[in-house]
């Protein structure tokens, strides 16, 4: 049995180094239990992050939702308006949940996001509306709506921003999306300021994804077969995460962001998202261990984060002083064969794929118990 006080201290120990622990999970049992207020109490949790895929296994466990559900078939709601309701029942309360961590954090943590119906994602337009909807929607100061870092995804960034929406920007995976990313923060709350908002009330993390990419580059490697590829197994996505560390800190080093910190503005922290280990060869702490540095997030499954109050090694700043080693790895895996533009285009294009897959079975799941409680 884990002893609760050694837990406590690890995680306590990771906010310590400055690592916002998030937990990559919502239903409305674990809400209606208290287990979420547990979690913050006793576990370190100061956010949450959705998907459609998590919402969807609520939806499969339980009866927290029936009564819902019956009423929302009576009144003969669209499939679509019936899942933003559920969605965002959920999300409201979890936001009041850790409405206390926001002001004690000075509206820094205690943040809960909710995302848009990812079949959007190549629609700028259409996103913006999504966006501006659940934000009317929820309506709680620490929500944060997920937008995903598309080409198209970019300009919705800025213009949510500029409206004074909080926004957990998704499915980051390589070096130079993310640092457009920064600039469409950048832009979007230069906006924000021109429209005469409060820059300190408008909120952003920038979610890199980090397992996904090990999982991706390690077949490839294993296709290849050398024993020089076998050796670099399970080094692209620390490398990757390393390196964009190395990028937050010169983009909000510059006086471009100067101007807006000084303008009341807090920085976009680097979210690690994709931290559940894919490979039992690896420790199933790897993605939280070597990846803390100040000023991140980084969202856990429930098992990671059970994982990591259990025996994370917490060992200080994993990440600053790895930069040229991260480079090397990157070179390295160049070198054997590993084309990094082609494997950051195919997990972006394959998020977007999974996220609507999810979304579709979330939507068909809803219809049928909706069917079922007429």
């Amino acid at each position: 049995m884990t002893n609760t006080s050694s837990s406590t201290n690890r995680l306590s120990e990771l906010s310590g180094e400055g690592v916002s622990v998030w937990l990559d999970d919502i239903s409305r049992e674990r809400l209606r239990s208290g287990n979420l207020a547990e979690l913050i109490a006793h576990k370190s949790v100061v956010g949450v992050t959705s998907n459609p895929t998590i919402f969807d296994k609520a939806l499969k466990e339980g009866d927290a939702y029936d009564d819902q559900l019956r009423d929302l078939a009576l009144r003969g709601v669209s499939v679509e308006e019936a899942v933003r309701a559920i969605t965002g029942y959920d999300i409201r309360w979890a936001a009041d949940v850790l409405r206390p961590t926001y002001e004690a954090t000075g509206r820094i943590g205690g943040r809960v996001s909710l995302e848009v119906d990812p079949r959007l994602a190549r629609d700028t337009e259409r996103t913006v509306a999504e966006a501006r909807a659940l934000w009317w929607l929820v309506d709680r100061p620490n929500l944060m709506i997920k937008i995903p870092a598309t080409q198209e995804g970019l300009p919705a960034i800025t213009r949510s921003l500029a409206e004074g929406i909080s926004v957990n920007v998704t499915l980051i995976f390589s070096l130079d999306r993310y640092r457009a990313v920064m600039d469409a923060f950048l832009a979007g709350l230069e906006q924000a300021a021109e429209n005469g908002l409060d820059l300190s009330r408008i909120q952003s993390v920038a979610s890199f994804f980090v397992s996904r990419v090990d999982t991706e580059v390690d077949k490839r490697l294993e296709k290849i077969g050398t024993d020089a590829a076998a050796a670099l197994r399970g080094r692209a996505a620390i490398a990757n995460a390393h390196l964009a560390y190395e990028l937050y800190e010169e983009v909000f080093a510059t006086d471009r962001w100067k101007a807006l910190e000084a303008a009341g503005a807090t920085s976009q922290h680097p979210l690690w998202a994709s931290t559940g280990v894919k490979d039992p060869a690896y420790d199933d702490t790897r993605y939280v261990t070597r990846l803390v540095a100040p000023g991140t997030v980084n969202t856990m499954p429930e098992a990671t984060l059970e994982a990591a109050a259990d025996h994370a090694e917490i060992t200080g700043d994993t990440v600053r002083g790895n930069y040229a080693q991260a480079r090397a790895d990157l070179e390295a895996l160049a070198e054997v064969g590993i084309d990094y533009d082609d494997v950051v285009k195919v997990l972006e294009d394959e998020g977007v794929a999974k996220f609507e897959k999810s979304w579709e079975g979330l939507l068909k799941n809803v219809a049928r118990q909706l069917g079922s409680a007429d």
